[in-house]
């Protein structure tokens, strides 16, 4: 794990940029640091043994290596006629696809080649390939490994987190669309491939029991998948449904599970979450914070996930507080349950907007969420947590299931405009799996509720007579100065 940064520009000063880049994003990588173009390559262990004179091309990428798991090695390639960089992780992971094959089926063209790695490949990850003509990136399916670009008359740029962009003096910082290959050449050009996408077809007429079954077994693969590599582990547990179904997976897979709960004190969820880890027999890891700690975390927090948006910040940060926990534990993997509510209607506006627009709306409310979730949640977890060197794993975010959840019939989630459960078949698996009733028909409350982190955020706004927004904005641009107002990232609220 670590963090990749790509640049194609019109001066042979490329790898200075790259550079530039792979220092702000040291926080990332910590353990091996690499700069190479086409034909050169330097890997070293401290940043400072880079020297970008060593280097001199338009085409540079550039790497940060994190050491999450034992057998994890940079994972830079250096071919005869072409680099790569490959940032994040296959599933599952198998020796027999290693970096070093992948690089191997590159050849010899790697810009049609490209593309198989994103066919052939599920994961979280990222990729950039220099060639002598070239700069060729790629991301994951679903867009679980962060990854962001722009460009301007004179360079196009590329990097695992917005403010190695915004170093470089460049805005309007988009995110990579998943899924897809970018192709830049040494003309400036930058042109964008679709290869593999999420996608609806004609629904599938299954019942309710028969779907729970399905879905259960999806799953567990998609678990077993994802602790194919390891079987100690850290699952943020708030004792809801989706939490609760990923630390059963993870224990029915043969994992040592820790459960980790963060909040506020005096929240009342803690209480349940407690409950909850005992009735399923697992150990729970419960550590509360003040009003004090919650205001200092604040502005790492906005400078991590680069948004000065209330709703994420506060979702953020118990995040960050739970990744620190596991960290502390010696868990470099934590899991969580991110995904299901998008997957299976499990906000309370899905039924605002059956019972005012419709099934139709619903259903497309779904699938736009669902192809958003990357923007919406999965870029900024994994830049909370891997502050602390913990690799976020995600067992809903898994294209097979992602692509049933998608195909059922709308009332195996939601019943009708009244139903306040909602994720109906996923709480007929979770009765399968054997959770508790009190579980497994808890009633959704999100993590910003539950932890008492939005209840902070208002307070402290209200004591300068600042809204949410306007008090992390403020924030905000003490740490990013910089920033352009028309950038994406001013106005990028999800509520």
């Amino acid at each position: 794990m670590g963090a990749i940064a790509a640049v194609v520009e019109k001066e042979n000063q490329g790898a200075a940029r790259v550079l530039t880049m792979i220092k702000e994003l040291s926080h990332r990588g910590k353990d091996a640091y690499a700069l190479a173009s086409a034909k050169q390559q330097i890997l070293a262990n401290s940043i400072d043994k880079l020297n970008p004179e060593h280097i001199r091309s338009s085409i540079t990428i550039g790497y940060a290596f994190d050491k999450i798991l034992e057998y994890d090695t940079p994972h830079v390639l250096q071919m005869n006629d072409f680099s790569l960089a490959f940032e994040g992780r296959i599933f599952p992971y198998s020796e027999d696809v290693g970096y070093a094959k992948i690089g191997e089926k590159l050849k010899p063209d790697p810009e049609k080649s490209s593309s198989r790695i994103i066919k052939n490949h599920e994961g979280a990850y990222a990729f950039a390939i220099a060639t002598p003509k070239s700069l060729i990136l790629g991301r994951d399916v679903l867009g679980l490994a962060p990854l962001y670009f722009a460009k301007n008359e004179t360079l196009c740029a590329f990097a695992s987190e917005r403010k190695a962009l915004w170093k470089l003096g460049l805005s309007n910082v988009e995110s990579f669309p998943p899924g897809s290959i970018a192709v830049v050449r040494s003309d400036m050009s930058l042109s964008f491939k679709c290869v593999r996408k999420i996608c609806r077809s004609v629904q599938q007429q299954l019942e309710l029991e028969l779907a729970a079954k399905h879905l259960q077994k999806l799953l567990q693969q998609s678990t077993l998948d994802m602790l194919s590599d390891t079987r100690e582990l850290s699952v943020a547990f708030s004792g809801g449904l989706d939490s609760s179904i990923v630390a059963l997976l993870a224990q029915k897979c043969g994992a040592r599970v820790c459960l980790i709960n963060v909040g506020l004190e005096n929240v009342p969820e803690t209480k349940h979450a407690e409950e909850a880890a005992k009735a399923l027999g697992m150990k729970i890891q419960v550590k509360t914070y003040s009003m004090n700690d919650f205001e200092a975390v604040l502005p790492k927090v906005l400078w991590l996930i680069e948004e000065p948006n209330p709703t994420k910040v506060t979702i953020a940060i118990p995040l960050y507080w739970a990744s620190e926990v596991a960290a502390n534990l010696g868990h470099k993997v934590m899991l969580t349950g991110q995904g299901a509510d998008e997957l299976f209607g499990g906000y309370y506006k899905y039924v605002r907007t059956y019972s005012e627009r419709g099934e139709g709306a619903v259903r497309k409310e779904l699938l736009n969420d669902v192809a958003k979730c990357y923007e919406t949640n999965f870029q900024r977890d994994n830049q909370t947590c891997m502050f602390h060197s913990v690799e976020l794993r995600l067992p809903f975010a898994r294209l097979q299931v992602v692509n049933f959840a998608l195909n059922l019939p709308l009332t195996l989630k939601i019943l009708s405009p009244n139903d306040l459960l909602r994720k109906r078949v996923l709480r007929k698996t979770a009765e399968d799996f054997g959770l508790p009733h009190f579980i497994a028909n808890k009633a959704k409350k999100a993590v910003q509720y539950t932890s008492g982190a939005d209840k902070a955020l208002r307070k402290l706004a209200k004591r300068e007579d600042l809204t949410p927004y306007q008090y992390c904005t403020r924030i905000f641009r003490d740490l990013f100065p910089d920033v352009h107002r028309d950038d994406p990232n001013w106005h990028s609220l999800h509520f």
